[in-house]
């Protein structure tokens, strides 16, 4: 039995054609954050929407909004998203060569920051950056494209960080995002996650709230092998 997650539904996987009414839509059915990938076409191979998108769909909702820079270089956009509504604004180490200074940033600008590892990066990328950081996101696909498989290989990294999480006292969220759905959920609380990012689990279910509801009893679901 593990604690109820935290859900954040990805707005790639929503209808492009009704955001506001989707928006509205997932938090009616339970959705805790609003997860929001920002891709530029350079760092990962898609181009998604900017810091104009996410202002207009700020008074639609009080859901806090997590967003996820998937830009290179990041830091000159930081204050955009943040004087744009973002609560949460997480970055790569890859993404600038001032990992620390980014999170210096996006803290004095007033918003919680996150640093997301892609599949192939070490958690020693974030040893020296814990004390900054209020969300450490695992991305168990390749970052650029919504409605990949779960990527198993990761679940023992994301035990590895909650370890970490746990030996320095703080509070840090630990998020995932890629393939979350109801069968890799469960594997993904029990390894030490407390935050699933779901696009097409969500989005795409015709009942949101069933969607969601099912997604938080992960923590009281064997792990399907």
């Amino acid at each position: 039995m593990h604690p109820t997650p935290r859900i954040s539904p990805s707005l790639l996987a929503a209808d492009f054609s009704r955001l506001a009414e989707e928006v509205r839509a997932v938090e009616a059915a339970g959705a805790d954050w609003l997860h929001l990938d920002i891709m530029d076409g350079h760092f990962v191979p898609n181009i998604s929407f900017g810091p104009g998108l996410i202002k207009a769909l700020r008074q639609h909702t009080k859901m806090p909004f997590d967003v996820h820079l998937m830009i290179a270089p990041a830091e000159p956009y930081l204050e955009a998203f943040a004087q744009a509504g973002a609560d949460i604004i997480s970055v790569h180490p890859e993404a600038g060569p001032h990992l620390h200074r980014s999170l210096q940033t996006i803290r004095a600008l007033g918003k919680k920051c996150g640093v997301v590892l892609n599949p192939a990066t070490p958690v020693s990328s974030i040893e020296n950056v814990l004390d900054l950081v209020d969300l450490i996101m695992v991305m168990t696909v390749n970052p650029g494209f919504g409605g990949q498989s779960f990527i198993m290989s990761q679940l023992p990294k994301i035990a590895a960080l909650r370890r970490m999480i746990d030996a320095t006292g703080r509070d840090i969220a630990l998020e995932i995002d890629g393939g979350v759905t109801a069968a890799t959920a469960p594997h993904c609380l029990v390894a030490g996650a407390d935050t699933l990012v779901a696009g097409t689990a969500v989005f795409g279910a015709g009942d949101y709230a069933s969607a969601i509801a099912t997604l938080k009893q992960a923590g009281k679901t064997p792990c399907q092998t």
